[in-house]
């Protein structure tokens, strides 16, 4: 996954913003082509980035992705937008297994974390609902110098999903639910409840193509959470935490939501 400005490479920018004209940053979406399962070929890729400026690819133990040919996989999808004219950046990342994250060296984690910064990691958690285990693996990357975004909740919930939430927002991660997921829920929602206490801290689109499943688009979620966000919320959720991940900043502290 990589990013826009954005391994997986996981993050984008979508044209649509929170204000006119602003760009925002897509911290996960599967924009490299051939590489894991999103995009096919390279049309399919520039077709995503025509929706929005983004790369992050799965890097976990079902998909043979080599994380020393990232680099030169970035630039080449980053040489075809520019030849296509497209105004879309692709940052360095990668969706990190749970399951595979002791097994990278520090060197490999620098090289999939967002932007390629070396600060925060996308952390996929392992199937099923979130664990003691997710925990753990947050504390040693801490220990490593490793903040963790976790990748897509809403897919590991259980008994106590909101509790465990809590704790990995206690442990300093940044909580990344998938847009489309978001923008779905009405006023009243669980989710949005968890919105309104603090626990959703970024969007991103998690899409894997142009021609089927989730879109690169992020404005339909951000216009959910402004229901139960005040406006400087969702500015710092759209733009300014991830442009600060991405940036290499670790002391990333939202407003009251």
């Amino acid at each position: 996954m990589t990013s826009t400005r954005s391994r997986h490479n996981e993050s984008c920018r979508d044209s649509a913003g929170t204000q006119p004209g602003v760009p925002m940053i897509d911290l996960h979406c599967h924009i490299l082509p051939a590489l894991d399962d999103g995009a096919r070929d390279l049309a399919d890729s520039l077709a995503m980035a025509g929706q929005a400026a983004c790369a992050t690819p799965h890097i976990r133990h079902d998909h043979d992705v080599a994380i020393g040919q990232l680099a030169e996989r970035i630039a080449e999808l980053q040489a075809a937008i520019d030849a296509a004219g497209l105004d879309v950046q692709i940052l360095a990342g990668g969706e990190v297994a749970e399951t595979e994250a002791d097994r990278l060296t520090d060197a490999e984690l620098q090289t999939v974390s967002l932007g390629g910064a070396g600060a925060w990691v996308l952390l996929e958690p392992a199937s099923g609902p979130l664990g003691d285990s997710l925990e753990r693996r947050v504390a040693r990357l801490h220990e490593r110098g490793v903040r963790c975004v976790i990748a897509h909740p809403e897919r590991h919930a259980g008994p106590d999903f909101a509790e465990r939430v809590r704790r990995l927002a206690d442990a300093g991660c940044l909580i990344q639910w998938t847009a489309e997921f978001i923008a779905n829920e009405q006023p009243g929602d669980y989710v949005l409840n968890l919105a309104a206490e603090g626990l959703v801290h970024l969007l991103a689109s998690d899409a894997h193509s142009a021609r089927i499943g989730r879109p690169v688009a992020l404005t339909a979620g951000f216009e959910a959470l402004g229901r139960v966000w005040s406006p400087e919320r969702v500015a710092w959720s759209a733009e300014v935490a991830p442009q600060a991940i991405v940036g290499g900043e670790t002391e990333i502290a939202p407003p009251p939501a």
